[in-house]
């Protein structure tokens, strides 16, 4: 698919090629080779944008359950439940929520949940639910000529969404992104706006663990009216004659009230920041409706993206009216050119590159799915000293993070669709995903399905030919595949309609479907799921332990036989292992108490497996490989034979005992190295030749008791920021300040200066919190992920303790880093919208004699306008009847009058609270005293004939 010409190399769609623009103030930020916490995403805004992108990651109030909706049953009621902004219950703008916990996000709700037998076993035995989400959000008046969009990058499962009321969104997947337009009903200044969310994740789409909340980022984002969509420039470079050009397509809204003309100019900087490219293109945006640009860019010799350099370039797209910058964005890609062929598999930039990939969810110990980005940093990481190259995202498109640091890093992706349906809603799922994800250049492959039972008849196909052709409507760059696990064979099946096709467990149908098609690409879209658990080296049905040999358990595959299978045949393209890590959930082949998955080369926590050395040894050819398996703590089974492997890929490998040579092998690059040997205390050391020459050593050694623990940071230096995370290693060592293998005790752990959000240790049948401050070692190692707290220089203090052993301490240099910019939130305010008028009274004395009666009969009326004036002069008391959240019961509060008409007194139980005296409309605030229970608010207004009084804005109760 690399170098055929395509859709995109043909939009030229008139637009000629400009002179190189200027060059804009460069984006400064991680590039290819930097490790970044906080990568920078893709569609964000440039340095010279005026969009505002503000984090909604602060500010929530949360509970854990369902609020059911009051049953309607009055007219009134009925007529107002028929109407905008009148959302009753949790949704309603005044709902009482000032007793919820407060929450930052990412947040799991799942995750805080005990592990229970009775529990679902696919979802780690802890129980999913229905919560809500609440916060009130203050836009500045200098908002009210801005498109403001919500962008909610992940709500598991099914999601309502209220905004001031009125129902904006229902979304039906956790895994796609949401983009809710407030515009048309934003309040501003003292009227807050209200965002109410209900998650129901009873709802499950996969057979794993998948979390619950809103475990992705949210924020706000403030533009032009006239402005560049989200997800709205697409820049992916193609090869061109002897060069390259990068075809720029830019889509642009326009939410005011007349046409604009503007101009797109786009400018391309290497890693840099110098400026290779430019050109412009006009457009025209119509009034509430969208219009597309068009140009190409030309680069005649790019330095290219590849795994082992992942050179990024910057496309700065600008959204010009005239001399004015209305809207920028960022985005990266990287140039590059992928082609799978039917006989040599995959090619990168024109040279074979076998895929070695793994499977990913998106879930890690401790923290669920609501994972930071430095933790997504650390796990990519972990896959490329592996020595993986690539990644598929199973069975979901995943967090945005994760293709930024593929980019970054150099890890190819197979981009992977949930939803196996072309009907409208699960369509734009897919839609989405592409649209989102098509600039990364690490996205090699979209897959639209996972192992589907219709994948082998007619049906299938045709819902396959559907999905692919939506797909290349807007990306004919990468190929489409299936992940099938049959129906191969059929006359009509799914592979007929892809342009790659997937093999999920179908290794002795590799050469029997190329010798049947032999002019169709192929890949192992999933393979392995061989169980072991790590640290652990003997198999025990009882304890539900197993044995991390690599040994087949149920006769079922081997990471050693999978990858043969795979590397020993040029056509096949590579391979994806289930799975890189353990994750929550599906516990095969056990159940209770078994809770997360056996399938992975690491543990949840990122450990290395014995699997991750016998994958070093296949994968990483640049350095010479060498580990041995297993520990050499056998106390007990002295003589008797401890089966020993050596992970190499060295010429030969030479293993000692004590000094004494159990026999020197030639490597064997697949099934690895195996001896026999009879346990004696001391050293076991393998010896890697390469030339005949010394190439790489390791040695396990018997240690003594464990005595003290030991804190090991994946980094010294943390941002204070309140984002930045890291996850810490807790072992425990001997006398001699060797790790312990087999330590299992309980570790306690006291923060300073941090917060601990996660605690794991890898043990896929512990039923223990992952929150709080204690969690016991599992085989020699556990993790404590922490995390700074905003505006704090440090240091980030972790001490952790255990009984017997000696205490261990760290400090965390802390840096100064500014927060990003927040969206303004406040507590919820209770909205007296519901007044009643007595009748005109001729004196003070009798209109106050009326705050002894029922208002119920009374006139009712609104706070959006002025009541209408009276025929005569007199007064007229207006009252409202309220009960206070509960914050405003204990400890006080305020009433605020946004605009209140008229000369008038306010009272509140007889007491005298304020008075205004001139007639033109004014904000006003008394102050509220402690007290719970229904009460009464009642202004007494001079109303002189044909004059207004009342609210035309809102009356709002808040906190003090």
């Amino acid at each position: 698919m690399g170098r055929d010409a395509s859709r995109r190399q043909m939009l030229k769609a008139g637009a000629a090629m400009a002179a190189t623009l200027a060059a804009p103030v460069p984006v400064r930020g991680p590039m290819a080779g930097e490790v970044s916490a906080s990568p920078l995403s893709v569609g964000a805004p440039a340095a010279t944008s005026p969009r505002q992108v503000l984090s909604l990651d602060r500010g929530w109030r949360f509970f854990e359950g369902d609020i059911p909706f009051p049953e309607i049953l009055g007219q009134d009621e009925s007529y107002d439940n028929a109407k905008a902004g009148k959302a009753w219950g949790a949704a309603a703008p005044g709902f009482d929520d000032s007793d919820w916990m407060d929450v930052s996000l990412p947040h799991d709700f799942v995750s805080f949940q005990p592990i229970e037998a009775d529990a679902n076993r696919a979802q780690g035995y802890r129980r999913r639910g229905i919560a809500w989400y609440r916060t009130a959000l203050r836009f500045d008046p200098a908002d009210r000529d801005r498109h403001i969009e919500l962008q909610i990058d992940g709500i598991a499962t099914h999601a309502t969404i209220w905004f001031n009321g009125t129902v904006v969104d229902r979304n039906w997947s956790g895994y796609n992104g949401i983009t809710i337009d407030l515009t048309p009903s934003a309040t501003f200044g003292d009227d807050l706006n209200t965002l109410a969310i209900r998650v129901d994740a009873h709802a499950m789409e996969g057979w794993w663990y998948e979390g619950g909340g809103l475990y992705r980022p949210v924020r706000i984002v403030k533009r032009d009216p006239v402005h560049i969509i989200t997800d709205g420039v697409y820049a992916h470079p193609v090869p061109q004659g002897d060069g390259w050009v990068l075809p720029v397509e830019v889509t642009a809204y326009n939410s005011g009230q007349a046409a604009a003309a503007m101009m797109v100019a786009v400018t391309l900087e290497d890693a840099e920041g110098r400026v290779v490219a430019g050109g412009q293109a006009p457009m025209s945006v119509p009034a509430l409706g969208p219009a597309v640009a068009r140009l190409d860019l030309a680069v005649a010799s790019p330095t290219l993206w590849s795994v082992e350099t992942p050179t990024l370039y910057r496309v700065q797209t600008r959204l010009m009216a005239g001399d004015r910058c209305v809207d920028a964005v960022t985005t990266t890609c990287g140039f590059r050119t992928t082609r799978f062929d039917k006989d040599k598999g995959f090619f990168l930039n024109g040279w074979p590159l076998k895929i070695k990939g793994v499977c990913v969810h998106q879930d890690h110990a401790g923290v669920g799915t609501a994972i930071p980005d430095a933790l997504w940093d650390y796990r990519i990481r972990r896959l490329k000293e592996l020595g993986c190259n690539a990644i598929r995202c199973t069975h979901n498109a995943p967090s945005a993070v994760v293709l930024d640091l593929c980019d970054r890093h150099g890890l190819l992706v197979m981009d992977e669709n949930r939803q196996f349906n072309p009907s409208p809603d699960t369509l734009a799922q897919l839609q989405w995903m592409v649209r989102r994800d098509r600039n990364h250049p690490s996205v090699i492959l979209w897959s639209v399905f996972n192992e589907e039972p219709m994948q082998g008849s007619a049906a299938g196909y045709e819902m396959v030919r559907r999905m692919a052709h939506a797909v290349k409507a807007l990306d004919t760059t990468r190929p489409v595949t299936a992940a099938m696990n049959g129906g191969l064979f059929t006359p009509i099946n799914v592979s007929q309609a892809v342009d790659v096709v997937g093999f999920n467990y179908q290794q002795d149908k590799y050469d029997a479907f190329h010798a049947t098609h032999p002019d169709v690409p192929l890949i192992s879209s999933e393979d392995t799921s061989a169980f072991s658990a790590r640290g652990a080296y003997v198999t025990d049905k009882d304890s539900r332990t197993i044995a991390g040999y690599d040994d087949p358990v149920k006769g079922w595959n081997t990471h050693r036989a999978a990858w043969k299978a795979i590397a020993t045949r040029d056509f096949i393209a590579g391979g994806f292992v289930w799975t890189g890590f353990d994750y929550h959930g599906e516990p095969s082949p056990w159940g209770w108490p078994s809770n997360s998955s056996f399938y992975g080369i690491m543990d949840l926590c990122g450990f290395a497996k014995a699997a991750f050395h016998i994958h070093q040894a296949q994968w990483v050819a640049d350095r010479p490989v060498l580990a041995l398996v297993p520990h050499w703590n056998w106390a007990g089974r002295e003589g008797q034979p401890v089966k020993v492997m050596a992970c190499a890929n060295t010429e030969e490998v030479e293993l000692f005992l004590n000094g004494h040579s159990q026999g020197r092998q030639t490597v064997d690059p697949y099934e690895m190295n195996h001896w026999m040997v009879p346990y004696a205390p001391g050293r076991l050391e393998a010896v890697g030749y390469a030339g005949g020459k010394v190439a790489a050593r390791a040695q396990v050694e018997t240690t003594g008791p464990a005595v003290a623990l030991r804190l090991t940071p994946d980094r010294d230096h943390l941002r204070g920021d309140g984002l930045d995370a890291t996850p810490i290693t807790v072992d425990a060592v001997d006398a001699r300040g060797r790790p312990v293998p087999l330590a299992q005790d309980l570790v306690t752990f006291t923060i300073e200066g941090g917060d601990i959000i996660g605690l794991g240790n890898g043990d896929p049948n512990s039923a223990a919190p992952e929150k709080g401050n204690r969690r016991a070692l599992f085989n020699g190692l556990a993790q404590v992920i922490v995390r700074t707290r905003a505006g704090d220089t440090g240091p980030l203090k972790l001490t952790a303790k255990a009984p017997g052993l000696a205490a261990a301490g760290i400090r965390l240099a802390v840096t100064p880093a500014a927060a990003p910019a927040v969206q303004a939130t406040a507590p919820s305010d209770l909205i007296l919208d519901t007044w009643y008028a007595a009748p005109l009274a001729a004196t003070q004395d009798v209109a106050l004699a009326y705050r002894q009666a029922d208002p119920a009969a009374w006139d009712d009326f609104g706070t959006r306008w002025a009541h209408d004036p009276q025929t005569a002069d007199g007064y007229t008391l207006c009252s409202v009847p309220f009960t206070p959240h509960a914050k405003v019961g204990r400890h006080g509060g305020r009433v605020v009058f946004l605009s209140l008409v008229g000369i008038c007194d306010i009272y509140e139980g007889g007491h005298l609270l304020g008075r205004k005296t001139t007639p033109a409309p004014g904000r006003m605030e008394v102050a509220l005293t402690p007290g719970a229970g229904q009460r009464r608010l009642d202004v007494l207004f001079q109303t002189p004939a044909g004059a207004a009084f009342g609210f035309d804005r809102n009356v709002v109760v808040r906190q003090a």
